[in-house]
């Protein structure tokens, strides 16, 4: 931000098409990684870990899926939960039925079986889109919250329709922790953001967004919709269903239906416009809003009330978050569509240009 690329000449298609091409920029993801492995470990205690930290890194990972879908492709959902509770669902009956189940061939075995509903209850974006494609996907959640509800099979036949794990291992070394558990989801974190990253700057992700830009113009040119949205619905499903068997594994390890309810896709679709729409780097950020203003509102109103003088129930604290939450919605349409990224994007371009005028 400080730094200019000045004098760092690419000389190879290679160099030039490199993910972070300026070398500060390089190293600074390098130490972040790096910092997150390693150092945020050693600072961060357990409560930290368990209620910030590993949902952070799950809702990442949930965001980056559905970015993928509405914000590069353009398509409309709210059946994210639903995706979420088929991965975690998949992956739960995969890993107790079949003996010596890996747990992470389960994990991605649950992405699996989400990228089949994905493609399936994406086939109306074929012809319909916009609020009538948001309604068709809305039937997903539905009918999976009835599904995982009513059929017993689902949860091997648990007399109180919950479904838990414990135990957890991966290559025999343990997944009990909160430390444990925050490296796991860490690591799954950083391999699909990588692999998002790459793929939205691919020839797929050029034909996402030109579907995403004006569908009839990139039909013109020889782009195959039917193609271009049901890849969006696919991959979007695997990482979003990889990520509601995280949630449900790592983070809960006992849930139910309600885990992955309708107000989990709402939570998730708001992570991707606050956080900036058709960016990897605003995922996180809407992640991290979401997951933190809730924290940040606890412990303010209590000690603002202190300060006044008048004390903060717990019920005026669950409505103060909800009406601060929806103010700022609000206000990020109208004032930054574009979400968090933009505001850093702009940030960036200012201290680049710094001390010089703008």
């Amino acid at each position: 931000m400080f730094y200019r690329e000045n004098g760092q000449f690419k000389t190879t298609y290679k160099e030039d098409q490199q993910i972070f091409p300026i070398t500060q920029d390089r190293i600074g993801v390098l130490l972040l990684i790096a910092f997150a492995f390693i150092g945020v470990p050693m600072l961060a205690d357990e409560y930290m870990l368990r209620a910030i930290l590993i949902p952070f890194l799950i809702l990442s990972l949930a965001a980056l899926g559905v970015n993928i879908l509405v914000g590069y492709c353009g398509q409309i959902s709210l059946g994210s939960g639903a995706f979420m509770a088929v991965g975690a669902y998949a992956a739960y009956n995969f890993f107790v039925r079949i003996d010596g189940m890996p747990l992470i061939v389960a994990l991605l075995m649950g992405g699996f079986f989400a990228t089949l509903v994905g493609m399936f209850f994406g086939i109306p974006s074929l012809r319909v889109k916009g609020l009538y494609l948001a309604v068709a996907t809305l039937a997903a959640q539905f009918f999976c919250d009835w599904a995982f509800l009513r059929i017993k099979w689902f949860t091997n036949d648990s007399a109180s329709g919950t479904a838990s794990v414990s135990d957890l291992q991966v290559f025999g070394f343990p997944i009990n922790t909160p430390f444990e558990k925050y490296i796991f989801c860490l690591s799954f974190l950083v391999v699909f953001g990588l692999l998002a990253k790459n793929l939205v700057r691919s020839a797929i992700g050029r034909e996402w967004m030109a579907i995403r830009d004006m569908d009839v113009a990139a039909a013109v040119i020889g782009i195959r919709p039917m193609y271009s949205k049901l890849s969006a619905f696919a991959v979007s499903s695997f990482i979003v269903g990889v990520a509601g068997a995280l949630w449900a594994f790592v983070y809960l390890g006992s849930w139910e239906p309600a885990a992955f309810s309708v107000d989990r896709s709402f939570q998730l679709l708001f992570m991707v416009i606050l956080g900036g729409m058709g960016s990897i780097m605003g995922s996180f950020f809407g992640a991290g809003f979401i997951v933190i203003l809730p924290v940040i509102i606890n412990h303010a109103l209590p000690w603002l009330g202190d300060l006044v003088g008048i004390p903060v129930s717990t019920a005026a604290l669950t409505h103060a978050e909800q009406m601060i939450f929806g103010a700022l919605i609000v206000w990020f349409l109208i004032v930054e569509p574009h979400g968090l990224a933009k505001l850093w994007s702009v940030g960036k371009q200012k201290l680049r240009l710094w001390p010089f005028p703008h």
